[in-house]
């Protein structure tokens, strides 16, 4: 499909009543998984276009655009709400949580998979495994907690294993920045890859920044806190992909394309009848956002939509589906991977002065306080060994053992 090509609505017709932006919820006790990643991620992707909307209207002289970026960023704020709102009262905060981080192996795993620039392709790979355990750290806390085991929410769609062990995920700042992404050269593929990893990982971000400190007990404020930390990480990660070389113009454009693409992926997989007429409803809006966009770029920059999105029609559309055996492949291949600067190296290949161990040993240098650890310590105290649901054991035999959480594997030289 080529959203170019079809009809937009007018625009002031995307204006929702009340009774239209509050939606149905879900039941959380009944919801396919996928339901709600789509859901999840969807917020995310929202979310992100408001705030760049925002931003492009705060370093926007014209007035007459302001208007124009004014009016869709309504709408955007609209079918955020109607979207965000899908969540029901009687789904928990962490319950949410195990939502995003499926999300975060599910969505990474099918980007990476399906992503042709090899260096983007290993970005990918080398966070989705520090994501993989964030799942499993906030489903020990769940079991710990509430006496939830976290494969109910996620029907056995995911496995909940140790990843990357997150001690092992805190790195000096300048490592989290990566080369920069052409997008006047790359394919489709690689730019949507980007746009829609960089807005879900920020939305992750903002959501524990938010709503960590809310818990109901230290312990989980405390993950909260030390996960959050590695969100704003992944976003600097992420982030630094995008094409800063785009003018806000064209970046306005992929992200309104970006969202015509997402929600037409979503609508032929969606199996929630309710959901499913909601991202049709978005679908046609986005396409007259579309529509705008390209109307603006060629209005004020002289550009047709083609050089910027040479072709318009849909790449591969993006599908969640089981990648156990994926995630496992890589888990095992590269567990000890750690970044420097623009590249990607085994720990143990980094010299002794490096950054990462100043950095580690200003954050961990205690181990026993760092609370991913402490999570895994009081679940194997009181239960006697961790929480997990596995298809298979661990391909990791570092992190096969039940009994103690590993915190030197990837991390020490």
């Amino acid at each position: 499909m080529n959203p170019f090509e079809q009809k937009p609505m007018p625009l002031v017709d995307g204006i929702m009543d009340w009774c239209t932006v509050y939606p149905k919820p879900y039941c959380k006790q009944t919801v396919d998984p996928y339901t709600k990643l789509r859901i999840i991620l969807m917020n995310g992707i929202e979310v992100e276009a408001v705030i760049f909307k925002h931003q492009f209207s705060r370093n926007c002289p014209n007035n007459d655009l302001r208007r124009e970026l004014a009016l869709t960023r309504r709408i955007e704020q609209q079918q955020q709400k109607h979207i965000n709102w899908l969540k029901p009262i009687d789904e928990t905060q962490l319950e949410t949580t195990i939502g995003y981080e499926h999300v975060a192996v599910d969505l990474t795993a099918w980007l990476a998979q399906n992503e042709p620039n090899p260096y983007v392709k290993q970005a990918l790979d080398f966070a989705l495994l520090e994501d993989f355990d964030h799942l499993y750290r906030y489903a020990n806390l769940l079991d710990l907690d509430a006496q939830i085991p976290a494969q109910q929410l996620v029907k056995s769609y995911v496995d909940i294993t140790p990843g990357r062990p997150t001690i092992a995920e805190h790195r000096f700042p300048f490592d989290s920045i990566k080369y920069h992404v052409d997008f006047k050269t790359a394919d489709v593929q690689t730019m949507l890859n980007t746009l829609i990893i960089t807005a879900g990982e920020q939305q992750t971000m903002n959501f524990y920044m938010n709503i960590g400190n809310t818990y109901y007990n230290d312990l989980g404020r405390e993950l909260y806190l030390e996960i959050g930390m590695i969100e704003e990480q992944h976003v600097s990660h992420y982030g630094s992909l995008l094409d800063p070389n785009c003018t806000w113009l064209e970046n306005l454009l992929l992200h309104e394309y970006t969202e015509c693409y997402l929600y037409y992926s979503f609508y032929q997989d969606e199996l929630d009848a309710n959901v499913k007429s909601i991202w049709e409803m978005h679908l046609q809006q986005e396409i007259a956002h579309l529509h705008k966009a390209a109307d603006l770029l060629k209005q004020y920059e002289n550009k047709d939509w083609q050089q910027v999105i040479p072709n318009g029609a849909f790449p591969k559309l993006l599908q969640f589906h089981d990648t156990r055996d994926y995630v496992r492949k890589i888990l095992g291949e590269q567990i000890l991977l750690t970044a420097n600067r623009e590249q990607y190296v085994p720990v143990t290949e980094l010299p002794k002065d490096h950054e990462f161990f100043l950095y580690q040993d200003i954050v961990n240098h205690n181990v026993d306080a760092v609370p991913s650890h402490k999570v895994i310590v009081q679940h194997q105290q009181k239960f006697n060994i961790d929480y997990r649901a596995e298809s298979q054991t661990n391909p990791v035999q570092e992190l096969t053992d039940r009994t103690a959480d590993n915190t030197c594997i990837a991390r020490k030289p």
